[in-house]
């Protein structure tokens, strides 16, 4: 083909595709395209629905699946049941995967993961109940089997249940025509790889091969003469959220896990921590707000049991601020702008706290917030806050003055502003390390703590300036 022909081609790509009526431009499913599977549906045509899904992408496929509701999912597996592999499963929202999980017999959940790798396998099988578990294990091959049941054996969200088990490992004595040679006749090994894991007799790493470097060297070659020795290797027991930040740190594309005796047992490849990221980021958001796992997906009674006990717990928070203004209703009684104003300084300082909190609870999970640094840390939100709460107050507190024409009631509040700000910072800053020091997550009740302190702080501090300085004096 001419160069001329393969640029002409290459103009008409776009027109080719057949996708091009199912997405737009931002690779979502058209809205039209998801009425029309509908429409086929509520037909009874299911020939129709699976023409219409046939020229999706796997990951595509499972969108169409989370698009459409809960009642037509079923028609539309029986649908597509012949292109629903373990690549449409393995893009599958968790909910909705589970939910087609369970009209499906073991024996069809086993085939659908002895077509995934071990990590996607596992996040399949670990979700169901023992005895549908057990059920689809004996269904597998001894092989699969083996591996799966190990993976479950290890913590969940652990490097071990991440990890697959299929990679490429050659002996260090080897030479790079041996590596090839290896590499195209063994037809059981995997296909998707970037490097070679290179392991003494023990079968413990020790270098790593780029399929770079295995197609740019001579055959004659030792492998130990083109190896990389330095590498990153992961415990089978490493929390993923570590792993995650082992891969962000030392930009890899693959590292090698180990057991206990370090030797080879899987490989974590960057697809896999790009999902743990996107998850992990939006955990920590959603446990911030008291949302639970916050997916649309979820059954509502779970969504209610997770949102509902942390609504409660700020219930009982909020009876402690108003403790404190029942301790001074006699001062608002004969000062009712006291109680118009009080609001604001609770609100900002809300803020200030909340905006803290998410400094400190996304430097925890990323690392940058350690023992060796923690101080150093929590004095630098301070200074933060001092000139965050004078820039603040001196603005309500000049406003305040001049609507009410008292110097007084503004510096009461001025004073009340820097005051909650000041605290609420260092709230923010010291209820996550807390947390964290105590092995908690520090991002599940973080913010229920520091709504209690900003609150409170910022009541008491208005109604207690006022008190101090006397209401004769405020003039209004």
């Amino acid at each position: 083909m001419s160069e001329t022909d393969l640029r002409e081609a290459d103009a008409r790509a776009p027109d080719d595709r057949p996708d091009r009526d199912q997405l737009d431009n931002d690779d979502r499913l058209r809205p039209a395209f998801v009425q029309s599977v509908l429409a086929a549906l509520e037909a009874d045509d299911p020939g129709i629905a699976r023409a219409l899904a046939e020229p999706l992408h796997p990951a595509d496929l499972a969108d169409l699946f989370e698009q459409v509701p809960a009642e037509c999912r079923r028609a539309l597996a029986h649908a597509v049941a012949d292109l629903l592999d373990g690549d449409v499963f393995a893009e599958m929202n968790d909910w909705v995967r589970d939910a087609l999980m369970d009209q499906l017999t073991p024996g069809e959940v086993a085939h659908i993961a002895s077509e995934l790798d071990t990590d996607d396998a596992v996040a399949i099988i670990e979700d169901l109940d023992d005895d549908e578990q057990r059920a689809v294990l004996r269904a597998l091959d001894p092989d699969d089997r083996a591996a799966i049941e190990e993976a479950l054996s290890y913590p969940e969200e652990s490097a071990g249940r991440l990890m697959q088990r299929e990679l490429a490992a050659v002996p260090e004595h080897w030479s790079i025509g041996d590596t090839i040679d290896y590499l195209r006749s063994d037809r059981e090994l995997t296909t998707d790889f970037w490097e070679v894991f290179v392991v003494d007799a023990a079968h413990r790493p020790v270098g790593t091969c780029q399929l770079s470097w295995v197609l740019r060297n001579a055959r004659e070659t030792p492998v130990a003469d083109v190896m990389k020795r330095e590498q990153t290797l992961i415990p089978t027991d490493m929390d993923q959220e570590e792993v995650a930040l082992r891969f962000q740190k030392y930009a890899l594309i693959s590292a090698a896990v180990v057991d206990g005796a370090g030797r080879l047992v899987g490989m974590i490849t960057v697809d896999d921590v790009v999902h743990i990221i996107q998850e992990e980021a939006g955990e920590d958001a959603l446990l911030l707000s008291g949302a639970g796992e916050g997916d649309i997906n979820e059954p509502i009674r779970d969504s209610y049991r997770e949102r509902v006990r942390w609504l409660i717990a700020n219930l009982f928070t909020a009876l402690v601020a108003a403790t404190v203004i029942t301790t001074f209703e006699g001062t608002i009684e004969r000062l009712v702008a006291l109680a118009v104003l009080a609001p604001i300084v609770t609100g900002v300082g809300g803020n200030a706290g909340t905006q803290t909190m998410a400094v400190t609870v996304r430097a925890l999970a990323t690392n940058q917030l350690t023992r060796s640094n923690t101080w150093r840390s929590i004095w630098r939100e301070v200074r933060v806050a001092l000139l965050n709460g004078l820039t603040v107050a001196a603005l309500i507190g000049t406003g305040v003055s001049l609507y009410y024409g008292s110097a007084a009631m503004g510096g009461v509040i001025a004073a009340a502003m820097l005051t909650n700000i000041v605290v609420a910072a260092s709230v923010g800053v010291l209820v996550p390390v807390l947390l964290e020091r105590l092995g908690q997550d520090p991002a599940v009740a973080s913010s229920i703590f520091v709504t209690m302190a900003t609150d409170s702080v910022g009541n008491l501090a208005v109604l207690g300036i006022a008190t101090l300085v006397g209401l004769s004096r405020l003039g209004v």
